[in-house]
């Protein structure tokens, strides 16, 4: 009961903390108040305080400075998107659905906010895609990093390192041999057009076009093995 009263207190104190951002009291990059003075402030225990802080810690809301302090992180990290969707492993449409919804999004916003730089970096996996000779996963995870970074938007940047990751967990049910690496390249070539042109609708539809082959693919193979083994039983 002990144990399950402290979990409870150190769930209102993480509550309560989140609250001093929430009504603007604190804001991202502030100090927290000390240990002593956050116990005075919520009624609680040096125990129940520190359980707490190590559960905002490892969600990377707050961060510890020896001799300096805690502090509110700067940005959303990408560990609280990585838990969430550690809980949807296997879902493979719910990821897939996600991975569309963030990146419609994202591409988008790339086309108008884009950098020179951006372009040539996008540009260059696209050389490295094609003098590829075996896997290029990594390559093509680049392409798609490159793009959601260039919206320049600290939140979606928290969930694609994860995003991306997860779903190449799923490629895994994808045999090299089965996936088409002239029409990746080829469609990875329209995105990166369209996103040359400043063309959000074209980049949108280009992007539209890749990741519903991709999806495809992948629901391809999975399909296939699901009949084989209900004709097996």
């Amino acid at each position: 009961m002990e144990s399950v009263k402290r979990r409870t207190l150190a769930s209102q104190v993480i509550e309560q903390i989140i609250g001093l951002l929430m009504n603007g009291q604190l804001k991202a990059g502030d100090k927290l108040p000390s240990e002593m003075e956050l116990m005075d402030m919520m009624y609680v225990s040096r125990p129940v305080l520190r359980e707490a802080l190590s559960s905002l810690e490892t969600l990377g809301v707050i961060h510890r400075k020896t001799k300096e302090g805690t502090f509110f992180s700067n940005k959303v990290g990408s560990e609280p998107y990585r838990i969430m969707l550690a809980l949807s492993v296997g879902d493979i449409d719910t990821i897939i659905e996600t991975r569309l919804s963030q990146e419609l999004g994202l591409v988008s916003l790339a086309a108008e906010k884009m950098s020179e730089l951006e372009l040539k970096r996008l540009e260059e996996t696209i050389e490295i895609m094609e003098a590829a000779d075996g896997d290029y996963s990594e390559t093509d995870r680049e392409f798609h990093r490159i793009i959601a970074h260039s919206a320049s938007n600290s939140i979606t940047e928290g969930i694609i390192d994860p995003l991306l990751n997860m779903y190449d967990k799923t490629l895994e049910n994808i045999a090299l041999v089965d996936r088409n690496k002239s029409k990746t390249l080829q469609q990875h070539k329209d995105i990166y057009q369209a996103l040359r042109n400043r063309d959000p609708i074209e980049a949108h539809a280009s992007m539209y076009r890749h990741l519903d082959h991709a999806r495809n693919r992948l629901i391809r193979p999975i399909t296939k093995k699901e009949n084989t083994e209900r004709e097996d039983e």
